[in-house]
């Protein structure tokens, strides 16, 4: 693991790092307080910190103000090297956000002991946030093929009517139907089916750009949101998607090929649209595709 040491004088620096490596941690090195504030302001900064007190330019207890005043979901955990051991810098240290302290010269079983401690509570804080991006992603997208699920895809599109209107910027969206999808249930196996719906949401993704969105808005039915899109045929988002699905090979779990189509409504924005208003356009735009044969886009008139 990755531990920044902060030390302005070389040969505190040649010993603490040799002792850091010993304990099989990498030691990331600043010789001055400046040096140290970037490095813990890096994407993939230690989350771990050793920071002397008295580094020139800026002080370890100013970088540890500094630190904790930045919005952080994973903040690091900071042990300060200090000469100055009464009461008062202790009090200062910790109040300007430091998590230990250590005094100079220190003993090295102890800062072994406090750098432990550090490792643990930065472990657990990791493991913490991992199962809070879990739950959150789980909270948001469907269990089965892992696109938005109905509130959040209904959420996004919300938000980007919002956006639409403050920027005057136009977006579409699309309800996409597999056609006869009973019959693959029906033939096939319920299993077949979801493998199916993975698949296609699989096929979707590799045709939208890296700004688009797709959730399951119910069954085999999907929700598509495409930002700076008028919703016009003349785009050819949708026709290249249809045209990308019926392309697909799908199989059956008996390895038996399987021929998809799919059926799409789409509708642009129109002046003080809501999502309810688009939702309607969409399903009704879907509605005539199916009555025009399916396997076919059609696109609303606003």
């Amino acid at each position: 693991m990755k531990v920044l040491f902060a030390e302005d004088d070389s040969t505190s620096r040649a010993i603490l790092t040799a002792m850091l490596r010993k304990w099989q941690l990498d030691p990331i090195v600043a010789e001055d307080g400046m040096a140290a504030l970037e490095l813990m302001q890096q994407e993939d900064a230690p989350l771990l910190a050793i920071l002397d007190w008295g580094l020139p330019g800026l002080s370890g207890v100013e970088i540890c103000r500094r630190i904790r005043r930045q919005k952080n979901y994973n903040p690091p955990y900071i042990i300060l090297l200090t000469v100055k051991n009464d009461k008062n810098h202790v009090v200062a240290g910790l109040d300007a956000g430091a998590d230990d302290y250590i005094s100079k010269p220190y003993d090295q079983a102890e800062l072994y002991a406090r750098i432990q401690v550090g490792l643990r509570q930065v472990g657990q804080q990791s493991k913490l946030l991992a199962t809070q991006r879990a739950l959150s992603y789980d909270a948001m997208h469907d269990a089965l093929t892992g696109a938005l699920n109905r509130r959040a895809i209904l959420d996004a599109l919300e938000k980007e009517l919002i956006r639409s209107g403050r920027r005057a910027s136009a977006v579409s969206i699309a309800m996409i139907d597999i056609d006869h999808f009973k019959r693959i249930n029906d033939n096939y196996g319920h299993q077949t089916g979801d493998d199916i719906l993975q698949k296609l949401v699989e096929t979707v993704q590799s045709g939208l750009r890296g700004y688009d969105l797709i959730g399951r808005y119910g069954g085999e039915e999907f929700l598509i949101i495409a930002p700076e899109s008028s919703g016009t045929g003349k785009e050819g988002l949708y026709d290249r998607l249809r045209r990308r699905i019926a392309a697909t090979n799908f199989v059956s779990r008996c390895g038996k090929k399987i021929t998809l189509s799919v059926s799409i409504g789409v509708t642009g924005v129109t002046r003080e649209a809501t999502v309810d208003d688009m939702l309607s356009n969409a399903d009704k735009a879907l509605y005539q595709a199916k009555r025009s044969g399916r396997d076919c886009v059609v696109y609303a008139t606003p």
